[in-house]
């Protein structure tokens, strides 16, 4: 945990105030505590809370929201959760850090343009090269950032890199105190409002390397199996009711996250979301990027690039795959 460099600085008085409200996930409870938070592929869960998807499959799931994305992996690692709605690449970076098993039983979604690298009157990834550029370490705003600047044929050591968390590196960029930033939504969206910002590279450039996933603790899926067989299940049928009424479901998301729908829309079309289709093909095990096998290896290597993280070893992640619930849908 202490190598955990993006969670370390707020871990000690987020889990106090943490542990104050939720209970660990050891203790008896008929809840399933799912964390979530503001990204598109996890608000659209706000759908079936609303429509009551749930108390229709009989399953009692409280879903617990954080303002502060970082909050909920820590919350996650210290078992005050059951599951978590967190990236692929958060996940296997825990497995590498924590060591606790737990399983991604559903792929809710791609990100296929919501992540990007901005800059501040800067038009090119070549243009990069000696300037201050912002992300989070660690995270998937870092990973993107490696990936642009590799396409650009530079490096992390070609920049002056600063490590910043994603809110404080948007408004570093727009206020011109670093030259570019690697951002998920909302602060892409924020940034690329102000005046003089370029978007030089988005995820829609990395198809694949960014799933967003529902991860439980393996104690979970093995005690609770038929719950979360149905919290999966429901995941479809809010696929479904976007897909039929799509106006409604936008509306629902965008009031959970303050935003206007029409600004929501363009948050919805950063996102690949994912049908059982698009699960089964991301489980079938595979090389490239399409398949968690192949962009698990990719995100693992990278951990093992990053020297502040001091990874040495690729973390091991295949047993983190399970594909047993969406495959129980065929």
């Amino acid at each position: 945990m202490l190598k955990n460099v993006f969670k370390g600085i707020l871990i000690g008085f987020t889990l106090i105030g943490l542990g104050a409200l939720l209970p660990a996930c050891g203790e008896k409870s008929e809840k399933i505590r799912i964390g979530y938070s503001d990204w598109p592929g996890w608000v659209a869960w706000e759908i079936a809370i609303e429509k009551g998807m749930f108390k229709e499959k009989g399953v009692d799931v409280e879903f617990v929201w954080f303002d502060n994305y970082v909050e909920s992996l820590q919350a996650m690692d210290a078992g005050k959760l059951d599951g978590n709605c967190q990236t692929w690449n958060d996940t296997i970076f825990s497995l590498a850090t924590t060591g606790a098993p737990m399983k991604a039983v559903l792929i809710n979604d791609n990100s296929a343009g919501n992540d990007g690298v901005v800059a501040n009157g800067i038009t090119s990834l070549k243009d990069l090269k000696g300037k201050t550029v912002a992300a989070e370490e660690g995270t998937v705003s870092h990973f993107v950032l490696l990936t642009a600047l590799k396409k650009a044929g530079l490096s992390q050591d070609d920049v002056e890199f600063k490590n910043m968390f994603v809110p404080d590196a948007s408004n570093a960029v727009t206020l011109g105190n670093v030259s570019a930033a690697a951002l998920w939504q909302p602060s892409l969206f924020n940034a690329m409002q102000e005046k003089g910002m370029n978007l030089l590279f988005t995820s829609k450039e990395m198809p694949g390397l960014i799933p967003d996933m529902l991860v439980f603790h393996e104690k979970v899926t093995s005690e609770r199996k038929e719950d979360i067989q149905k919290i999966v299940e429901v995941w479809f049928e809010v696929m479904e009711f976007i897909e039929n009424n799509p106006d409604e479901a936008y509306a629902i998301m965008a009031k959970k996250v303050n935003q206007t729908p029409e600004n929501y829309k363009t948050f919805v079309n950063g996102t690949r979301f994912f049908t059982l289709e698009d699960n089964l093909n991301a489980y079938t095990k595979g090389s490239d990027d399409s398949s968690l096998y192949g962009s698990g290896a990719t995100i693992a290597k990278f951990y093992t690039e990053v020297p502040a993280l001091n990874i040495t070893e690729a973390p091991a992640f295949e047993a983190a795959i399970d594909d047993s619930f969406v495959k129980a849908i065929e």
